[in-house]
């Protein structure tokens, strides 16, 4: 009979929380404790034959994962990585490679004591599946915005609750599209609600003040997997993660230089190399040979689809009204070299669905004025940013690229586009959709204005009642896809912090890609 996986990990946690603190010595002397794992475990970035897996311990001290495809481990394997230390916040994380593609891969994290290799922590326990290499079922789920708005972790209210409603879905994966800390968002201990009730947030110094040195935006990262939903997930479900602007500050560019009276550090250049080292140190990404700290990436899973995970916030120009009538380098958003990258990676792509990972929107206008945030700017014909995306989709219909999907959060609400050249100001592209899902849990607002030039249609939006309304009133929202392995049929549904399913598409692949 199989083991439920939820069942096997809830057990594992039992037994990790259970083990002793002390070592004793071969004398019966007792000697200082065993080291710790903190904030659980997490895998990410998986292929058919590999992932990387992830923790975080108390001191100094050598990292080990042994894995194998049953909870047993009595065939498994071991393997030695890093020595973590204080320099990347004592987080460590191991590429495991030759793994099974397309099984259940069940792993353990110990580490062991620097300046005692007797003294070896109790495990953490997690479990990922891998990609298949054959046409099989697959299922995931994406969201943005973690802990926004003021709204951190209230356990009278059941923490992040509507994480433990996707992972009870048991996707393969999760795409966090961005947002994934509010490092410019402090926390107020309590916070009054309309309702007459009070909002009591969890605090720690770094969630005090915004984060300005690499120790604070640490601080934010750790913050997040404090809650009990969020590492129950992290160790079932592996995170393919990708950021946008509040790991660093809100609406940020490169070379920005802040006005805000809360930052001593104004260089907005310097606060992101530290929200990105942060971010890596706290994820489980995989990088590249020639940059670790790209966050662009493809993730191949299987042969119905592959992953275009984007990055719009590090090689974009400076915001501004978003009206420039021809392109140049403050036009950027994606940047000449992701975009050449991604329109290569598309046209090169055998799989059936091409799904891309977008931290922000394509139709829909973000900020105002001379603070334009996105790609629109909601003028029907195209202007400033979306000059990329002429050149990006014009290459994809000349290249024959079929079946892509837009997955993206940002907006806090949740929304189905259907973009047509019918309806277009710019007609040289292939129709797509687009699927907005979020805040996960963070402060929901919407819904924002369409933007004309591409053709976008609502086919479904839900936002908020009121600004910001608090995660209390269930109106988070995640996005769950689903591919039939026989047919390759994709079904993609839109769904509240309660488990409700409020919107569902039913997508076919274009025959010639089947």
């Amino acid at each position: 009979m199989p083991i439920d996986r939820r069942v096997f990990l809830a057990g594992s946690a039992a037994v990790v929380g259970a083990g002793a603190l002390w070592g004793i010595s071969s004398t019966g002397q007792i000697r200082r404790g065993r080291p710790e794992i903190t904030h659980g475990v997490q895998s990410g970035d998986v292929g058919a034959g590999a992932a990387v897996v992830w923790a975080r311990a108390d001191r100094a001290s050598r990292m080990f994962v042994e894995f194998d495809t049953t909870p047993a481990f009595r065939s498994g394997q071991s393997v030695e990585g890093p020595t973590v230390t204080d320099a990347t916040d004592l987080t460590g994380k191991l590429v495991l490679s030759d793994l099974p593609a397309g099984q259940d891969v069940f792993y353990r994290v110990t580490f062991a004591d620097t300046d005692d290799s007797s003294l070896v922590s109790e495990p953490a326990v997690g479990r990922l599946r891998t990609a298949p290499t054959d046409r099989s079922d697959i299922n995931f789920v994406w969201s943005a915005d973690t802990a926004g708005q003021g709204w951190g972790i209230d356990e009278s209210r059941g923490g992040m609750r509507a994480y433990s409603t996707m992972r009870e879905l048991e996707p393969d994966f999760f795409v966090h599209s961005g947002d994934t800390i509010y490092a410019d968002n402090p926390l107020e201990a309590e916070v009054p609600l309309d309702d007459g009730t009070v909002w009591r947030n969890l605090v720690t110094p770094e969630k005090a003040k915004v984060a300005e040195t690499l120790a604070e935006y640490w601080g934010n990262f750790r913050y997040n997997l404090l809650d009990d939903n969020v590492r129950a997930f992290n160790a079932d479900v592996p995170v393919i993660a990708q950021w946008d602007d509040h790991e660093t500050v809100n609406n940020w560019w490169p070379g920005q230089i802040l006005d805000d009276p809360r930052y001593t550090v104004t260089d907005v250049n310097v606060l992101a190399e530290r929200a990105r080292t942060a971010f890596h140190d706290y994820f489980p990404t995989m990088g590249t040979a020639r940059d670790p700290q790209r966050i662009y990436r493809k993730i191949s899973y299987g042969p119905s689809l592959d992953l275009f995970v984007l990055d719009l916030r590090s090689y974009r120009g400076p915001n501004s009204t978003n009206d420039q009538p021809t392109p140049s380098t403050d036009t950027a958003i994606l940047g000449a070299e992701q975009l050449r990258w991604l329109a290569a990676e598309l046209a090169a792509s055998t799989a059936t669905w091409k799904v891309i990972c977008s931290d922000m929107p394509l139709g829909l206008t973000v900020g105002s004025g001379a603070d334009i945030d996105a790609v629109a700017q909601g003028r029907p014909q195209a202007l400033g940013r979306e000059f990329e995306f002429v050149n990006l989709l014009s290459s994809m219909r000349a290249n024959g690229v079929q079946n892509v999907v837009v997955i993206t959060g940002d907006v806090h609400y949740t929304a189905a586009h259907r973009y047509e050249p019918g309806r277009a100001v710019v007609t040289d592209f292939t129709p797509f959709w687009e699927f907005v899902a979020g805040p996960i849990h963070a402060g929901t607002f919407g819904p924002n204005e369409l933007d004309p030039t591409f053709g976008p249609e609502v086919r479904f939006q839900k936002a908020a009642d009121y600004p910001n309304q608090p995660p209390s009133d269930g109106n988070q929202f995640f996005g769950h896809v689903s591919i039939d392995g026989r047919t390759e049929a994709m079904s993609v549904r839109l769904i509240d912090a309660n488990g409700s399913v409020l919107h569902t598409e039913e997508l076919a692949p274009a025959p010639e890609a089947a």
